[in-house]
């Protein structure tokens, strides 16, 4: 049974949210605050989190960049402003999704199956292609989620700049639409908008970089979409 922690000031929202969920096979538990969220999770580890964006004390961005690292909980934000701008943010950050408040509780319950199904889904193409895929000296292995630069560092992707690389990787020196890498990526199911690529593809390009790239790897095809330019090969 997956766990799930929400964690919003309103109590009204969190017994809501919590009820419902829990209805619907997850195990849940609540809090009001940071604080509280890092007591629930010392209890148990959530696999993903429902976080609101406003909360007193430490706010659900800074908590959103605290969990943005390839073993911890997915995220999906909410926001009572629901602005572009706060979305935006949130992927930026590393949400897996953002939904403005209040919310429709059957479409957090859809949000909450297709973020966990990306995660735990599994992959013909680990069978098909092999365990890794190497690109112009960096390494991706697809059964840890791990990227190493090629010095050999381990470099830190959210699930969705994961979700996203594998989808240039599997998909190399051809051009793909925005519509394409939000099928790819999140699924065919998915309702995310077009900046949401945008945005966490300048965060993917901006790891590659730091992380020692020496060329463009992500190429923007003006009018088009985005092309991945190194050669893959797969290995075990």
């Amino acid at each position: 049974m997956d766990h799930i922690l929400v964690v919003d000031d309103d109590a009204g929202i969190r017994d809501v949210i919590a009820e419902f969920l829990g209805r619907h096979g997850f195990s849940v538990a609540t809090a009001g605050d940071g604080r509280e969220m890092e007591r629930e999770m010392a209890r148990q580890r959530p696999d993903l989190v429902v976080l609101d964006l406003m909360l007193p004390g430490e706010d659900g961005l800074s908590i959103c960049r605290r969990m943005s690292r390839p073993d911890g909980p997915a995220v999906i934000m909410l926001s009572a402003m629901g602005e572009e701008t706060d979305r935006i943010v949130g992927l930026e950050l590393g949400a897996d999704d953002y939904l403005a408040k209040p919310c429709n509780p059957r479409e957090l319950l859809a949000r909450v199956r297709a973020v966990m199904r990306r995660r735990r889904e599994p992959r013909m193409v680990e069978d098909s292609l092999g365990a890794a895929c190497e690109f112009a000296g960096w390494r991706l292995d697809l059964v840890r989620h791990e990227l190493r630069s090629p010095q050999g560092v381990v470099v830190n992707l959210s699930s969705g700049e994961f979700s996203l690389l594998r989808a240039f990787v599997e998909r190399p020196q051809r051009v793909l639409t925005r519509d394409q890498l939000l099928e790819f990526a999140r699924g065919p199911q998915s309702d995310a908008f077009d900046r949401a690529i945008d945005v966490q593809i300048s965060r993917l390009r901006r790891k590659l970089e730091d992380s020692g790239g020496e060329t463009e790897l992500i190429r923007t095809v003006r009018s088009e979409g985005y092309i991945f330019t190194p050669k893959v090969s797969r290995s075990a």
